[in-house]
């Protein structure tokens, strides 16, 4: 039986090496999906064919995320007597995305997967996806936010559906900033008022030795994420739409570049050399740094440990307010029996209805992916009671899509070497870029 594999990933290689944190409207929400469940096969005449259904994902953030999906998957099979649901932990991002990239070229296709919204154009190179544009209704993929629609789509076609989705947002330590005499309900909103916060937020003592960062930006995993913003806060994205260029050394991503650098190499209001991404959140609860900047995938964590009150705010604007959206997205694939598509057509449309939108968004701190999600009462309730939770959907109306072209997994993965070997002071900003530049030139010419 073919696998259904859903990979919740954020996996950084892709293909040699893996690169790199939704709902429409149901009969929960107003509109009806178009899909059915898969009819039911009869064996002997009288008993109904089962479909067993794999679901493979990795875990990015911290949080209960086994628990979650184990639940889900029991709840799913409560109402779909003859869909079974075999939840699979596939490990790190890198690890799931490598076990889907063996199976398309083994010829046992997985069935579906969450993958990240960025291996679309590498997905459809193997031409591994199942077009779902027919799958559903346009009412159902309307109900998505248009930000999470972006890394979806070539085109008008639709090959995934927003599951995990998030931006990346900053979070500030409240009683750090009462105590260095800044407004606790102030976050920066500008790069310069970002670096004078910082500067008044470090700790050192006579030997100059930081007990307390003012700000820490991860410079591990998905560093090419975080310039990304700093890219679009300077007014222009780093990539066009179908996949085929990007524009690593044009001058506003060397301004955010520069500017990342220098809050470490000049400004020493964050630490110099490698910040890792998983340490962050860590660091920031335990009051480490004062502000960090890491995506909404982590709020539920930060609210269930931090034991301080903090904030949730928009980046910070250069000429403008922006962050990229991140996440993984369901994907059904192509070489599988339609029984199988059916069923993880149904499984989907069991994901994204807006109440289960809703819970994992509290649950996880994952942004909630559709409208409707908003509409319901137990989310309305959790946003009254925890404003922070709404700060990610609200930047939305500044988000634009993630990297994502073909050969995602090289084209992020020399990107973010040459950006790391910048944030250690090996090479000067502009020498990453152009750098990155030639190299991602080199492997797209062959689409263009």
């Amino acid at each position: 039986m073919k696998k259904l594999v859903v990979l919740m990933s954020a996996a950084l290689l892709l293909l040699s090496a893996c690169s790199k944190g939704d709902a429409g409207k149901t009969a929960e929400g107003t509109a009806a999906p178009s899909s059915a469940a898969p009819e039911a096969k009869k064996e002997g005449g009288d008993k109904a064919k089962s479909v067993e259904l794999e679901f493979y994902f990795p875990v990015a953030v911290g949080g209960p995320i086994t628990k979650l999906i184990d639940n889900l998957a029991k709840d799913f099979e409560k109402e779909n007597e003859n869909i079974k649901i075999k939840p699979i932990y596939g490990g790190s991002y890198q690890d799931t995305v490598t076990k889907v990239m063996t199976a398309v070229q083994g010829k046992n296709s997985p069935d579906i997967a969450v993958l990240l919204s960025t291996d679309l154009y590498s997905l459809r190179q193997m031409n591994a996806l199942e077009e779902l544009t027919p799958r559903f209704s346009k009412e159902y993929l309307d109900g998505f936010y248009e930000a999470f629609m972006g890394n979806t789509k070539s085109g008008d076609t639709v090959w995934s559906i927003p599951f995990q989705r998030s931006t990346i947002v900053m979070y500030y330590n409240k009683e750090m900033f009462k105590t260095a005499g800044l407004d606790p309900e102030k976050a920066p909103k500008s790069w310069d008022e970002l670096r004078n916060y910082a500067k008044k937020l470090t700790v050192q003592d006579a030997q100059g030795k930081v007990s307390q960062w003012g700000i820490e930006i991860p410079s591990t995993g998905y560093q090419y994420w975080m310039l990304q913003a700093l890219s679009l806060q300077g007014g222009e994205n780093i990539m066009s739409n179908d996949g085929k260029e990007v524009y690593f050394n044009k001058p506003h991503v060397e301004e955010g570049l520069q500017f990342y650098m220098d809050l470490g190499q000049k400004d020493k209001v964050m630490p110099q050399g490698v910040i890792e991404w998983a340490t962050v959140p860590s660091d920031f609860i335990s009051g480490k740094t004062a502000m960090m900047f890491h995506t909404t995938g982590n709020l539920t964590k930060v609210k269930t440990d931090a034991k301080f009150d903090f904030g949730v705010a928009f980046l910070p604007a250069n000429k403008q307010f922006g962050s990229p959206t991140g996440g993984g997205n369901l994907y059904v694939f192509k070489d599988i029996p339609e029984e199988n598509k059916q069923a993880a057509v149904k499984f989907i449309e069991f994901l994204t209805k807006p109440d289960r939108v809703a819970q994992w968004s509290i649950d996880t701190g994952y942004v909630g992916t559709t409208k409707a999600a908003y509409e319901t009462e137990k989310l309305k309730k959790y946003i009254a009671d925890f404003p922070q939770a709404q700060v990610a959907r609200d930047q939305l109306e500044f988000a634009h899509s993630e990297l994502s072209t073909y050969q995602n997994g090289q084209i992020t993965k020399l990107f973010n070497d040459n950006i790391q070997s910048a944030l250690v002071g090996k090479i000067s900003a502009k020498e990453a870029l152009e750098k990155s530049q030639t190299q991602a030139d080199q492997i797209l010419k062959n689409f263009k």
